[in-house]
């Protein structure tokens, strides 16, 4: 005899279990998706057998079949429509970093890039405006990416298209099918008799229409088939086949075009969702977006001269330290000079040593960003070359590490930049993203104030229905017309509606009102409350756009003038270096405190000019920023979707031309020094040609076009 019951059915499943974890012993295929397949399925069939029940088997998600990962599957194309190409989804993998304890940087291989192609590397491989101050991590959900206002505008439940699907016509059917037995204490409800037996099969079809004046349209047809044993029947079953029209016209309350676009025929107090409504919201998250945009090309105009000044001031370190390294030699060598004196030189070039070895690695921070002091970002001159290239590449969408080690090829552009006041402030009120957004707000509680009114009405509506009716024996068939009123056998419900001798219509009215109109009065305040608190928003962000713009008027006028003493400073040291240094080869006396001294002001007013350099063109660029002109800038223009009749409403960058060519750079100094590798060779490069001076063109800064001569 086999076992029965409950113990047979455990030791089966131990048996099962236990052939399971050898069979995954020998197998090995775990870290396989075809492994996990297989076992998935051996799994389900000894549940069956075991347990007597199952369950499905669950899809493993790798990185091979991950939509996010640009690798679909064929039966879900959508999603692979926004990443076509798939270039610029690189893994997130590069090669050890590069540390001040690696090799030789003399044999590295230097990438010499300009902004230009810094920015159009930048923009062709981001999804993500990305910027430095680790939101990615902290708030993903605050990061702007090329997918923003396109799924803003394609919200199912607040995008247009739900909006536009409130006024679809809509269709629907049902059918129900009832026996019925039942026995009846009066004859008179069974139709004569007490045991009564019915087949009931009952048919609806619908379509419903709803229009922008808030009319509602109907078109029914309702048929059912009758069987029972009602001694009173003309036939033992029959059909009965209706028509009907009907509508529903709001008067007052709900009628209108401008309610329902604005809050939809579904709206409520509080719950505006219209097409009017929608389209706003889509045009404040493409201003989100330019805004985002704005700001990540403003982090990778930032980074690009953080680099560049990482390199400058690295040189300029490298040549102060060079410098006393000869003379701390000299010293160690003459055995007429005091030991202090050579301990101090010794001190002086650990001392620049350590400044060399921070200019290279650099310390981590997170160097000039946007919004660190200024709206377009305060330069920062803190971060060494290897941090300032890395954080170059993050912006760029670049491997992090690589073989190459970039280097800024271009340079600083100063020269004398004149604005029109008049004019580029009203560029800025009027192109700034952020006062579009907010403006878009206004807008948005003018029209939630305007269908908020409409509530203060009584709901008054006007109905009306029309119907015709057929009844016959049969559901189609037969004669055409009345017969089956006068007994045909042959007569059909579908023959007798199309007769139209059976007509029936009705006319009404609906009136409903809350006495005192409380909650309409509450939604009323809030919403010009609403109102009133956005205008106020309103002007003081143009209050404080102008400001930011004249602080960075004001900077770029400070820079340039800094950065022609910062010139004179360094050329005067420079001098006084010169001078010590040919006199303590000429063997002369010379004031062992003075030329230390002034080694350390030469390096410090070389750093302090390539600073003022960078800041010009910092401040610079944070005028076209506070403009919101920095995609003009830079030959960059911004396509709307929705302007242009394109089934894609998001925003999209197209190239104009150059920069050069888009808004006139101001013209290099004549002269400028290349950049520099990391370190430089001992001999020191000439100083910095110097500032050209401004023309005198008989021209008055309120002659001054808006641009910059």
């Amino acid at each position: 005899m086999s076992a029965s019951g409950p113990s047979a059915r455990s030791a089966t499943a131990n048996r099962a279990a236990s052939g399971l974890r050898k069979l995954l012993e020998r197998s090995r295929l775990l870290g396989t998706l075809a492994g996990w397949g297989k076992v998935a399925a051996l799994g389900t069939s000894l549940s069956l057998v075991a347990f007597g029940c199952s369950s499905a088997p669950k899809d493993v998600v790798s990185r091979a079949n991950d939509s996010s990962y640009g690798s679909q599957a064929e039966d879900n194309p959508c999603v692979s429509m926004f990443d076509v190409g798939g270039a610029d989804n690189p893994l997130p993998t590069c090669e050890a970093p590069r540390t001040i304890r690696s090799a030789d940087p003399s044999e590295l291989d230097y990438w010499d890039m300009s902004l230009d192609e810094a920015i159009n590397y930048a923009l062709s491989h981001s999804r993500v405006m990305r910027d430095l101050g680790g939101t990615i991590l902290t708030a993903p959900e605050r990061m702007q990416t090329k997918y923003t206002a396109a799924l803003v505008a394609a919200d199912p439940r607040y995008g247009i298209e739900a909006a536009l699907s409130e006024f679809d016509t809509r269709f629907s059917a049902s059918g129900n099918f009832e026996k019925n037995h039942r026995l009846l204490n009066n004859v008179f409800f069974g139709g004569g008799t007490r045991n009564f037996q019915q087949d009931l099969n009952v048919y609806q079809a619908q379509f419903a229409k709803q229009t922008a004046t808030g009319s509602q349209f109907f078109l029914r047809n309702f048929t059912d088939y009758n069987s029972n044993n009602a001694p009173g029947n003309q036939w033992y079953s029959a059909w009965n086949s209706n028509i009907e029209a009907q509508f529903r016209q709001p008067l007052m309350q709900g009628a209108g075009t401008d309610f329902n676009r604005i809050a939809g025929p579904s709206g409520s107090m509080g719950n505006m969702n219209g097409v009017l409504v929608a389209r706003v919201n889509a045009k404040m998250s493409q201003a989100e977006f330019e805004l985002g945009l704005r700001d990540f090309l403003s982090n990778v105009v930032n980074a690009y001269w953080d680099l560049y000044f990482a390199y400058r001031d690295l040189d300029a370190k490298v040549k102060a330290r060079d410098a006393a390294l000869e003379v701390w030699q000299k010293y160690a060598a003459d055995q007429n000079q005091s030991k202090d004196r050579v301990l101090l030189a010794h001190e002086q070039y650990l001392r620049l040593d350590e400044l060399v070895q921070n200019s290279l690695t650099g310390k981590q921070n997170f160097g000039t960003r946007t919004s660190n002091g200024t709206q377009g970002g305060t330069f920062q001159a803190t971060s060494g070359v290897h941090v300032a290239e890395r954080r170059l590449r993050l912006m760029m969408g670049m491997p992090i590490t690589d073989r190459r080690l970039i280097r800024p090829s271009d340079e600083p552009k100063i020269t004398e930049m004149v604005f029109n006041w008049d004019a580029v402030m009203c560029e800025a009120i009027d192109r700034r993203p952020e006062l579009k957004r907010q403006r878009l707000k206004v807008r948005r509680r003018e029209m939630e104030l305007i269908a908020t009114r409409n509530f203060l009405k009584p709901r008054l509506d006007a109905t009306g229905t029309y119907r015709l009716r057929g009844f016959g024996k049969d559901l189609a068939g037969g004669p055409v017309g009345d017969a089956s009123a006068l007994g045909d056998r042959d007569s059909s419900a579908w023959g007798n509606l199309l007769g139209a001798s059976f007509q029936e219509w009705q006319l009404g009215f609906e009136f409903s009102m809350a006495l005192g109109m409380r909650q309409a009065h509450a939604a009323v305040h809030a919403a010009e409350l609403q109102l009133a608190r956005e205008r106020t928003l309103l002007a003081e962000q143009e209050r404080q756009i102008v400001h930011d713009l004249t602080n960075s008027l004001a900077e770029i006028d400070r820079a340039y003038s800094v950065c022609q003493t910062n010139l004179l400073r360094f050329q005067t040291t420079s001098q006084v270096v010169d001078i010590l240094l040919q006199r303590l080869k000429s063997n002369e006396t010379v004031d062992f405190d003075r030329l230390l001294d002034a080694q350390r002001r030469m390096v410090d007013a070389e750093s302090s000019f390539y600073l003022s350099q960078v800041e010009f063109e910092v401040a610079a660029k944070n005028v076209y920023y506070e403009r919101n002109a920095l995609l003009d800038y830079y030959g960059l223009a911004a396509v709307d979707g929705m302007d242009n009749d394109d089934s894609d409403s998001s925003l999209r960058l197209m190239k104009t031309q150059s920069a050069t060519q888009g808004a006139p750079m101001p013209a290099p100094a004549p002269n400028a020094n290349p950049a520099p590798a990391p370190l430089p060779p001992k001999a020191a490069s000439p100083a910095p040609a110097p500032l050209p001076a401004p023309e005198a063109d008989g021209k008055s800064e309120d002659d001054a076009p808006g641009e910059e001569e």
